[in-house]
C-alpha cells in the first residue's frame, strides 16, 4: 500500500533532503550538537512530516500544513547561513542545500495553490 504523498515528489524531495541534513550534521562537533544540529534535523524532517500528516486532511488544512512545511524551508535558511560561516559546512554543501530548499519552497508554494 502506498499513501498518496508518498508520490508527490516534494515529498520525495523533502525526504531526501532530511536523510542529507542527518548525514552531513553527524560530522558536527559537539558543541553543535545539541543546538544548531538538533534544529537543523528537526526543521529539515519537519517538511516532510508535514507535508504527509497535512495529506490525510481536508484541503484547507493540507494547505495549512504545507504552509508549515515551506516555513520549515525558511527556517534552515539561516541554519544553512551560520553552518557555513562556522565552517561546518563547505560553499558546495551550502550552495547545494540551499538550492534544494529554494525548490522545495516553490513546489510547497505551488502545491498550496493547486488544491
Amino acid at each position: 500500500m502506498e499513501f498518496r504523498f508518498e508520490s508527490l515528489r516534494v515529498y520525495q524531495e523533502a525526504l531526501e533532503f532530511a536523510h542529507t541534513v542527518y548525514s552531513i550534521t553527524k560530522k558536527w562537533p559537539s558543541p553543535y550538537q545539541f543546538s544548531l544540529t538538533n534544529q537543523f534535523q528537526r526543521a529539515a524532517l519537519s517538511i516532510s512530516l508535514n507535508i504527509a500528516e497535512g495529506s490525510g486532511k481536508t484541503k484547507k488544512d493540507f494547505q495549512h500544513f504545507l504552509s508549515i512545511a515551506r516555513g520549515s524551508c525558511y527556517e534552515c535558511i539561516p541554519i544553512i547561513q551560520l553552518a557555513y560561516k562556522d565552517n561546518l559546512l563547505t560553499i558546495h554543501e551550502h550552495d547545494a542545500l540551499r538550492t534544494t530548499i529554494v525548490g522545495m519552497a516553490k513546489m510547497l508554494t505551488a502545491l498550496r495553490a493547486k488544491i
